[in-house]
């Protein structure tokens, strides 16, 4: 892997920003991410329209990137209007353990829903966090479970269509409140001023698929969780989510 999750290797992530010069940011940027959040010091904000979310069921395909497991939309999975912008569904990977903190706590695992505007090119993303409880786990992974295990430690790049429609709605069905903030990409080019939204609610997963995305990725990102950056006085906002 050209960079690793290991602090203290060559390629870890006190020094992605020294491995590339386009990467530059991973080290000297002021608005990175994943950061700190808290809902005590969070604006609250509810405007009608500020985050619309009108996701579909799609073909896709799975992509082992080796630093993640991602989940490439190949058709129309829809998308979220932000602050009038509309952005689409391309993909969506998991970390874990989670990269964000809310209230001082990291969870087990984070998924990330990565979006782009047709109009100005920007990205969003949109964060759902989890914590292992129980048995029912989450109901995305299970179905990609086999999938998964198909491209389990093998070289990057390597992907399998999924023969069903994957539907985007389900990882963050029952979600309605969430942080909003200006960050970056967690990953080299840790490229800025991409729109956050992270979910304020944490979701289930089992002990079992949290292990199946840690052994299927190559062994430098086992725990692919970008440490935490410094917030530098950004503001962070809490927002309701419509529906379409």
């Amino acid at each position: 892997m050209e960079f690793s999750y290991r602090r203290g290797e060559e390629n870890g992530p006190e020094r992605w920003g020294l491995i590339r010069r386009d990467w530059a940011a991973c080290s000297w940027g002021r608005r990175q991410s994943p950061i700190r959040l808290s809902g005590v010091a969070a604006g609250h904000r509810q405007r009608p329209g500020r985050l619309l979310r009108s996701y579909r069921p799609t073909a896709a395909s799975l992509v082992n990137r080796g630093h993640d497991i991602m989940v490439r939309f190949d058709g129309d999975a829809g998308g979220v209007l932000l602050d009038g912008v509309a952005y689409r569904l391309r993909q969506m990977h998991w970390h874990s353990p989670s990269e964000h903190a809310i209230d001082g706590r990291r969870y087990d695992l984070e998924l990330h829903m990565l979006h782009q505007s047709d109009s100005n090119g920007r990205f969003a993303v949109v964060a759902q966090l989890y914590e292992i409880a129980g048995r029912r786990g989450d109901s995305t992974l299970h179905m990609l479970e086999p999938y998964i295990q198909r491209i389990s430690n093998k070289r990057k790049g390597h992907e399998v269509e999924i023969d069903a429609d994957v539907d985007p709605r389900w990882p963050i069905r029952g979600s309605s409140l969430y942080y909003r903030y200006t960050g970056s990409f967690t990953t080299p080019p840790c490229t800025e001023g991409v729109t956050w939204t992270v979910a304020r609610n944490v979701r289930r997963v089992t002990r079992q698929q949290v292990e199946l995305l840690r052994e299927a990725v190559h062994d430098g990102a086992r725990m692919n969780a970008r440490p935490l950056q410094e917030a530098n006085g950004r503001p962070v906002g809490s927002y309701y989510c419509w529906h379409a």
